[in-house]
């Protein structure tokens, strides 16, 4: 049996092992939340506020999720209503308030722990044409930075990797140490079943990471409260 750890759980997880998200605090209430931002100088507006647990598992579908918050005001209503939309079933909660990043290129990354092959780490095309193109190359864990080099150009769509829209191109050496970054999570980390970045936004030509789930077997996720 495994466990899917909470955002913010799989958020600290990921960075812990240098993979790039984006800068975040929580809180259990809305008074923690606030007091967390204005003492976080990582965290600035306008933020994004997500509820997150370990048994929420489709956040956008539920409506926990707000955008493009300006300012305090904002979120303390934000709070307020993700805080008043938990459910006895979402067992622990909090909330999750993280620099809003934007950028027109979306990668997605992963872990697999499969089966046959064992460990196995992905990066490919994400966003809305994800499941359009599926663009996406697959190595066995682990992966050394020429590896993670070889992944990057097995990509067809080369084009999204280069200048694009006004944005300076991919930074491939960042995309690099952030995929051996995460096949390390894989390595160190005791019962990971599955990792997902998705999306990984490139901002600035750099990738950041804006959601994370952790899988872990439930005796590594029991360790890991």
């Amino acid at each position: 049996m495994s466990i899917t750890l909470s955002e913010a759980e799989s958020r600290r997880v990921v960075a812990g092992h240098g993979v790039p998200v984006s800068p975040f605090v929580t809180g259990t209430s809305t008074d923690e939340v606030i007091a967390a931002v204005a003492t976080d100088d990582t965290v600035a507006y306008p933020v994004v506020a997500k509820l997150c647990g370990r048994a929420i598992a489709h956040k956008t579908e539920r409506g926990l999720v707000r955008l493009r918050l300006g300012d305090e005001d904002a979120l303390r209503q934000a709070c307020d209503d993700l805080l008043a939309a938990a459910r006895p079933d979402d067992g622990d909660v909090e909330v999750l308030v993280s620099t809003m990043v934007d950028g027109n290129r979306e990668l997605i990354a992963g872990l697999n722990d499969d089966p046959q092959f064992g460990l196995t780490i992905m990066v490919g095309v994400g966003g809305i044409l994800a499941e359009a193109i599926r663009d996406v190359t697959f190595r066995l864990v682990p992966i050394s930075e020429v590896d993670a080099a070889e992944m990057i150009d097995d990509l067809g769509t080369q084009r999204l990797l280069d200048e694009f829209r006004g944005e300076p191109a991919v930074d491939r050496a960042a995309l690099i140490e952030a995929l051996v970054a995460l096949a390390a999570v894989g390595e160190q980390e005791a019962g990971v079943r599955s990792i997902d970045l998705n999306p990984l936004i490139i901002v600035e030509g750099k990738p950041v990471a804006v959601d994370a789930l952790v899988e872990l077997d439930e005796a590594a996720a029991e360790v890991s409260r």
